[in-house]
């Protein structure tokens, strides 16, 4: 199954209305070695009960929330499948944690956290707009 951008857009979507944006945050803590294993694995590691939104053979992903902190978690067959993913998604804004096959969407400050027990890199995505923090990003809050 490929991928498309019709496909994508509202997982993107979801997630930016989900976590808000915004900035802030260094991600200052150490940085473990980047986690590997299964969406569950990886969820197990947050301490997360995945909620899946999608269980395909090239991707697998769920929306975590534990409190105020919600992001989705996506798992790839391919290196190629998630980097096209990650590349397509970009364009929608927001922020990225990148591991081996594996992705996590959502608030930069979030992120930071799970990147402190998955490691991993983070990313950001296509900055929209160009007055205020709203201008590009109307209907979802933060």
């Amino acid at each position: 199954m490929r991928l498309t951008r019709p496909m994508l857009a509202p997982a993107v979507a979801a997630v930016l209305a989900l976590t808000g944006c915004g900035s802030g945050g260094d991600g200052g803590t150490a940085v473990p070695g980047t986690a590997t294993g299964s969406l569950e694995h990886l969820a197990a590691e947050v301490r997360c009960e995945p909620d899946m939104q999608a269980d395909a053979d090239t991707v697998r992903q769920a929306i975590c929330e534990k409190g105020d902190e919600k992001y989705i978690l996506a798992t790839f067959a391919t290196d190629r499948g998630q980097r096209e993913w990650i590349n397509t998604a970009k364009d929608y804004g927001g922020h990225y944690l990148v591991g081996r096959k594996w992705v996590a969407v959502g608030h930069e400050d979030v992120l930071a956290g799970l990147r402190g027990r998955l490691g991993g890199t983070l990313e950001q995505g296509a900055r929209h707009g160009g007055g205020t923090h709203s201008a590009g990003h109307a209907g979802h809050g933060g």
